[in-house]
């Protein structure tokens, strides 16, 4: 990793181990999840030309013009499919939006799916004519790894390792295309606010720009600047929910460039790994003990809780 984070201690964790050492790559996962919410695992063995692809792809619809950019935007859809312009997204709490515009994908699904009214449909730039089979390649591609993650996380919590293969099947899962335009300027608008994700877990492509800030147990943020070829990958919501906090959601930003880079965009593409909507999060039981008693006794939905923080957050 970069030098800020060997010096602090968090150290990659390779998933080249994953077959030959699962038990081994477990732990290290799940102790970098302990400690810092955040892990960052190299050597993910995604088809990286392919990965590039599809960035290129969302870097072209974000260099359109801008009226034609909002053709795509769905009005009441919440921002859950298509595009949400620049100064919309609002970290919970904070008074300033965030400098930044974003397209998602989410779950293709049959007609007739239970699932659909909670899943709308896909739109495509008509643009960028390979934008629609390279951001589903990613879609499933990032999918595929997380959930090889789970397994790995539901063996550290000591569950049965395909724990997770149902309350992740056809989940509410979003791959989100991020542009942060240049921001020459210090604040009070960052691009990024203080916040912690809603989801189960977030698979993050590096960025080539920096920015990330994880905010440590002293209160001090840390810059994570992952090797090109790894993927940052961190606890949300649901799941520390679901932990009890064993698992911690933490929080993080992204920060405005520093001067000599501040003619520079960035782009980012995280990929939030969700429960399908009728999971019922409930605090595992294995999690729950004197010492760390129950914090969320009562249950919920990871579609109603879903829809209480995208309130949250002026998405919806």
């Amino acid at each position: 990793m970069t030098d800020v984070l060997t010096r602090r201690g968090i150290a990659p964790v390779s998933f080249a181990r994953y077959d030959g050492d699962f038990e081994g790559f477990a732990k290290d996962l799940g102790d970098s999840f302990v400690r810092y919410g955040f892990a960052a695992v190299e050597h993910h063995g995604l088809d990286q030309a392919r990965i590039d692809r599809a960035i290129e792809d969302a870097k072209a619809f974000f260099a359109l013009p801008d009226d034609v950019k909002r053709r795509y935007k769905i009005e009441g859809a919440g921002g859950q499919r298509g595009y949400t312009p620049f100064g919309i997204e609002t970290a919970k709490g904070a008074e300033h939006f965030d400098l930044k515009e974003f397209w998602h994908v989410g779950r293709e699904l049959p007609p007739g799916h239970p699932f659909r009214a909670s899943m709308p449909d896909n739109i495509w730039p008509a643009e960028i004519p390979g934008f629609k089979a390279d951001e589903l390649w990613l879609y499933d591609a990032l999918e595929g790894f997380g959930r090889k993650l789970l397994r790995a996380i539901a063996a550290y919590l000591q569950l049965p390792v395909d724990y997770f293969e149902d309350t992740v099947e056809n989940g509410n899962s979003v791959l989100r295309l991020l542009h942060y335009p240049p921001a020459p300027f210090d604040g009070p608008n960052i691009r990024a606010g203080a916040h912690e994700d809603i989801n189960t877990i977030t698979c993050l492509l590096g960025a080539e720009e920096a920015g990330l800030e994880v905010l440590e147990r002293s209160g001090e943020w840390l810059a994570i600047n992952p090797p090109a070829g790894s993927i940052v990958v961190n606890i949300g919501d649901m799941l520390q929910r679901l932990s009890n906090n064993v698992l911690p959601s933490t929080t993080h930003r992204v920060v405005n460039p520093p001067p000599e880079r501040r003619g520079k965009a960035r782009y980012s593409t995280p990929f939030f790994l969700h429960f399908r909507p009728d999971f019922l999060i409930k605090t595992l039981p294995g999690c729950i003990t004197p010492d760390n008693p129950d914090h969320y006794p009562t249950p919920i939905t990871a579609e109603e809780y879903l829809n209480e923080r995208l309130r949250e957050i002026k998405l919806a």
